[in-house]
């Protein structure tokens, strides 16, 4: 007796079930990892600088920093103008004088109040006083001269912020420059992993025809590997540079740069040096030393008067606040004169002067400095200059002895080590042309921030 059994299993399939596998076969697909790295965005040197002028966190601060300061004058003018106040108080006395005049203010004085005894010994008094007082400064010399220097001050942070805008912008060209060279170097170095392929092609092929050594093949395979790695780290660095440039432009996105070339002309040092005497934060130094001038006098405005004018009008009251029983005014002028505050003027003063003749040593020491800095950066172009060349003729020596030892090594001429010798030569050779090529650039970069042009030189409007 035989008995057979079988079992038959047929899977449902839901639409859950589908659309599980298919995303899940999304998110392994190397196609969409691909198509989700490549996510990233794209912009030439010039939108990335436009970009950052708009966005960066620096420039917003300081923007706001100078808004901020740009209230100042409107608080430095406020002391200029009439001051208005209201104020409602609140009295209860048997005080012989307040409840005499309270109730001379309430207008309800009569012949019984003179009485000596309720003169001496009034009865407990309420008093609601309603008062609207104006006062007008007419000369306050500390006054005027506090708002020209809160004037001279916003203009300051509107130049330190043009200095900053320059400053952003020569950051952002040199992050895309230091892209493109990091771009360009892992494009070196991914062929000199085609070159270190390709040897190990070779070694194989002469160890397996009997013409070579194992250990020339082992060599070879060590060269490649140590070549994948160095594309991996240049690889990473192309990756950092990108991030770096999306945080300049206030971003956590990579940022990659389509068109790197920068057309930055090259005058000469004399024109440089001459743009350099208007860069926005020379002129905010001097003004700074205006600023410090004013102080003396601001300083010695202690030692003239205050003129005023004001008035009041008042309303008394036994029973409700803002009654009406009595109602008086004053107008009153007035003059405040401080004949002797310990010294504490001369004192002032002297600090002023101490604090001007540091201002202007300070803008000495700053012309003196940034004349230095365009002469170090204009020798910096002509080095890159001329490495340029001395670099690309190194490379072409490099180039034919590495393509010589290939043959040599091919025809079993030379030894492997010479040929991995001559690719290490050349692979900096390679690396070593794109430096200088992105060194000229920056050097050229440098010399526009610090000559104050960097922005016309751009064609970015200020």
């Amino acid at each position: 007796m035989q008995f057979e059994v079988s079992f038959s299993f047929r899977p449902k399939i839901t639409t859950s079930l589908l659309m599980t596998g298919l995303f899940v076969f999304m998110l392994l697909s190397p196609s969409v990892r691909a198509q989700e790295q490549s996510q990233e965005r794209r912009m030439t040197v010039i939108e990335a600088v436009q970009t950052a002028l708009v966005e960066n966190h620096e420039i917003r601060a300081l923007q706001s920093a100078t808004q901020a300061q740009e209230m100042d004058i409107g608080i430095a003018r406020s002391y200029l103008l009439p001051k208005i106040s209201f104020e409602e108080r609140y009295l209860r006395t048997t005080n012989p004088t307040y409840a005499f005049m309270s109730r001379l203010n309430q207008e309800r004085i009569g012949e019984q109040d003179f009485n000596p005894e309720l003169l001496n010994r009034p009865d407990a008094i309420n008093d609601f006083q309603s008062s609207l007082t104006v006062e007008q400064p007419l000369f306050v010399k500390k006054a005027y001269i506090a708002l020209g220097m809160s004037k001279t001050e916003a203009r300051v942070k509107s130049q330190e912020l043009i200095r900053k805008r320059e400053d952003i912008a020569y950051q952002v060209v040199k992050a895309c420059l230091t892209l493109v060279s990091a771009k360009q170097h892992a494009r070196a170095v991914a062929l000199g992993v085609e070159d270190a392929r390709e040897h190990k092609r070779v070694a194989d092929l002469r160890y397996k025809n009997g013409l070579g050594q194992y250990a020339d093949s082992l060599r070879a395979s060590t060269a490649l590997m140590e070549a994948r790695q160095k594309k991996n780290i240049a690889d990473k660095y192309v990756s950092l540079a990108k991030r770096g440039l999306g945080l300049l432009l206030a971003t956590t996105e990579s940022i990659d740069v389509d068109d790197p070339s920068i057309d930055l002309p090259l005058n000469d040092l004399a024109i440089y040096v001459k743009a350099a005497e208007s860069r926005s934060d020379i002129r905010a130094a001097h003004l700074r030393h205006e600023n410090a001038e004013q102080n003396i006098k601001k300083a010695e405005a202690d030692y003239f008067p205050n003129f005023g004018v004001g008035g009041t009008y008042q309303l008394n009251d036994h029973n409700q606040p803002f009654g009406s029983e009595g109602k008086s005014w004053q107008v009153m002028a007035f003059l405040r004169w401080d004949l002797f505050d310990g010294t504490k003027r001369e004192y002032e003063r002297a600090k002023a002067k101490h604090l001007a003749a540091q201002a202007q040593e300070h803008v000495s020491a700053m012309k003196k400095g940034v004349s230095f800095k365009i002469y170090e950066a204009y020798m910096n172009v002509d080095e890159t200059r001329k490495n340029i060349e001395l670099t690309r003729e190194a490379l072409k020596t490099a180039e034919e002895g590495t393509r010589l030892f290939k043959l040599r090594y091919e025809n079993g001429f030379s030894p492997l080590a010479d040929l991995l010798n001559a690719q290490s030569s050349l692979e900096l050779a390679r690396a070593g042309l794109v430096e200088r090529e992105n060194a000229y650039k920056i050097a050229l970069a440098t010399l526009s921030f610090e000559s104050g042009t960097i922005l016309n030189d751009l064609k970015i409007d200020k």
